[in-house]
């Protein structure tokens, strides 16, 4: 017998909850919290920090793929992995 898929969540920049590159709203999204929560922590982290959650940002732009233009926002998570094709 095969093994059941688990679901999983994906760690996306957002298409749909952005306010200059996804980052948080992907965030929010990963974490199911408020978009604009996620925005006030980063804002907030970043003033505790000194500015360097700025460069965190940067890096997490760089690296975090962009979500698929198929999903249209929250049905795409959380996802299954694909089946295995015979």
């Amino acid at each position: 017998m095969p093994p059941v898929p688990q679901q999983y969540k994906q760690l996306r920049r957002s298409r749909s909850d952005r306010m200059f590159a996804g980052v948080c709203g992907g965030l929010a999204r990963y974490f199911q919290i408020d978009p604009v929560a996620a925005r006030v922590a980063f804002a907030v982290l970043t003033i505790v920090t000194g500015g360097a959650l700025i460069l965190a940002y940067v890096v997490a732009w760089i690296v975090m793929p962009e979500e698929p233009a198929t999903t249209g926002g929250y049905p795409g998570y959380p996802t299954t992995p694909p089946a295995p094709t015979a």
